[in-house]
């Protein structure tokens, strides 16, 4: 059996892997999209299907405020004592201070959090605060039922290393609390920046797996060991035992945050973030994915990947387990049922009905119209990932504005600087008309509007097509012809590394629909179904 990686594809970063049984389970991280965290399931690590998002409910995660690209970060998920165990990062604050015109503190707030269930499927329980000294917290089963939570250790102080080390506590669950001393066990090596700890125990070691370098080009993974948990841990004598950091034709790219599973056969498999960059501009558009490949023990105890040289791949071959796929998705999502699509989310607030409808107008999703789009708090905009470089999206849609303020339509979405909108709106002179939007991150102009164009009353049509770099909207009244407007739009900006400087950037792209009507009038817009089609080819948008 061979694996095409990513296996998960998308914006799907920060991956911690746990088998139960001939079960392996995937989170990942979501940031301030809602509900938090993606668990996925496969008996194969070959193919998968989202199974869970956990933090559905407002005593669980309540993100309204966080900034963008802030929210969940890196989850981990074990199993333990008959027991799910998820623990995740809330983050508040992403901010620097200056003083003078000079650097000051690094104010940041993580809070981390612990929450439990008897099966993926929940309902999963309340959390339980852990502390707030950092982010990317892990938990530890220690094999005489002690726990422990490892996190990074943030120093906001001016002058300091921000990435002060990874420190380990112990954790009581009948306490439901930290308790004992908060102690660093390991600072890290010289390639800084280092985070996401998760601790194993084999063969009479501990051994610490981080991610380094940050989570741009040169990120990657370090393993560390030692007899004792609390340290000190010896470094691998090569250096990261994963990276793409210096292989800039690596078609995996940004190599790092890693996290590793057994198979029953004792085979060691580790699944890690990677990004695939677009061909003409090495821009990641489908955000940090997550990719597996196996591990082997030299003769000197320490773990390499199986071709000696740390190096991520694109293929590999998979664990001697049966072949178990899902069925694919349709292409066609409609709104019949009583939840959304599984791939579908929302922006950061906990309490949907103020955003979406699915039964007030049986069979389409209803979105009132609500704040202004990239609002921080709530704004009636539902999407699903990009996951492919050239795909084709389509919805049909009903509103029928009465003025300026209020607009609904089709959105290619990254954040609250970087999207690309085709609304329908109302020009006093044109009536109900139609015109593109876009936020550009990386131009003297920081946002554009095309001309707008009048179009009937009644349903439309709204089709986008990305290829590559090159992003193009369509719109058709009936059941004609597309008529296409002239502009061709770049996609790349809706990536990471487009972006102002200081600006976190984590996520991915993403296409749906939005709705706003800053009048507070809350005019609502009706969609009846959502197209999505991935392409291998660059394709004519004319067709």
């Amino acid at each position: 059996m061979r694996i095409r990686n990513p296996i998960l594809r998308g914006f799907n970063p920060d991956p911690s892997i746990v088998r139960v049984g001939g079960d392996y389970y995937i989170a990942t991280s979501t940031f301030e999209w809602f509900p938090g965290v993606q668990i996925h399931h496969s008996r194969d690590l070959k193919n998968w299907r989202l199974a869970a998002r956990p933090l559905n409910r407002p005593s669980q995660l309540d993100l309204r405020g966080d900034p963008d690209s802030c929210g969940v970060w890196a989850p981990c998920l074990t199993h333990a004592d008959g027991l799910f165990h998820l623990v995740y990062t809330d983050v508040k604050r992403y901010g620097r201070t200056t003083v003078g015109g000079a650097s000051g503190a690094s104010l940041r707030d993580f809070h981390n959090y612990l929450v439990t269930a008897e099966t993926i499927e929940g309902d999963w329980s309340d959390p339980v605060h852990l502390n707030s000294s950092g982010f990317d917290p892990s938990l530890f089963h220690d094999a005489d039922g002690r726990k422990y939570l490892l996190n990074q250790l943030w120093d906001h102080r001016p002058g300091r290393n921000r990435f002060a080390g990874i420190v380990a506590q112990e954790y009581s669950p009948a306490e439901r609390r930290l308790v004992g001393e908060r102690r660093v066990i390991f600072e890290g090596t010289a390639l800084g920046l280092t985070e996401a700890p998760h601790l194993y125990r084999r063969d009479g070691w501990y051994w610490l797996v981080t991610a380094e370098g940050g989570t741009g080009w040169g990120h990657a993974v370090t393993i560390a060991r030692s007899r004792d948990l609390w340290g000190p841990y010896e470094v691998h004598p090569e250096g990261p035992m994963l990276t793409a950091r210096d292989r800039p034709d690596a078609p995996l790219q940004r190599a790092g945050h890693a996290d590793l599973v057994e198979t029953p056969d004792g085979r060691t498999w580790a699944v890690y973030l990677c990004g695939r960059p677009l061909p003409n501009r090495g821009r990641c558009t489908l955000g940090r994915e997550t990719a597996i490949q196996e591990l082997v023990r030299g003769e000197d105890g320490w773990p390499r990947t199986r071709d000696g040289q740390g190096a991520p791949e694109l293929e590999v071959e998979g664990p001697d387990l049966p072949e178990t796929p899902f069925q694919a998705d349709p292409a066609r999502r409609d709104f019949h049922g009583p939840a959304l699509p599984p791939e579908f989310q929302w922006l950061r607030t906990p309490y949907p009905d103020e955003i979406f409808s699915l039964t007030e107008r049986p069979g389409f999703l209803r979105l009132f119209g609500r704040e202004s789009l990239g609002s921080l708090f709530t704004q009636a905009l539902v999407a699903r990932r990009w996951q492919a470089h050239c795909f084709s999206a389509a919805t049909r849609m009903a509103f029928e504005p009465q003025h300026f303020q209020q607009a609904a339509g089709l959105v290619c979405y990254y954040n609250a600087a970087k999207f690309h909108y085709l609304m329908v709106t109302h020009d006093a002179d044109l009536g109900r008309c139609l015109q593109v939007m876009s936020a550009l991150p990386d131009s003297p102009q920081s946002d554009a509007f095309t001309r707008p164009v009048a179009i009937p009353e009644g349903p439309i049509e709204l089709r986008v097509e990305v290829d590559y770099e090159r992003l193009r909207f369509g719109w058709r009244a009936g059941e004609g012809a597309w008529t296409w407007l002239p502009e061709v739009f770049d996609a790349s900006i809706l990536s990471d590394e487009a972006t102002a400087p200081g600006q976190p950037n984590f996520t991915g792209a993403f296409v749906g629909v939005c709705c706003q009507d800053t009048s507070g009038a809350g005019l609502p817009a009706d969609f009846a179904w959502f197209d999505y089609a991935e392409r291998d080819y660059r394709a004519d948008p004319t067709a």
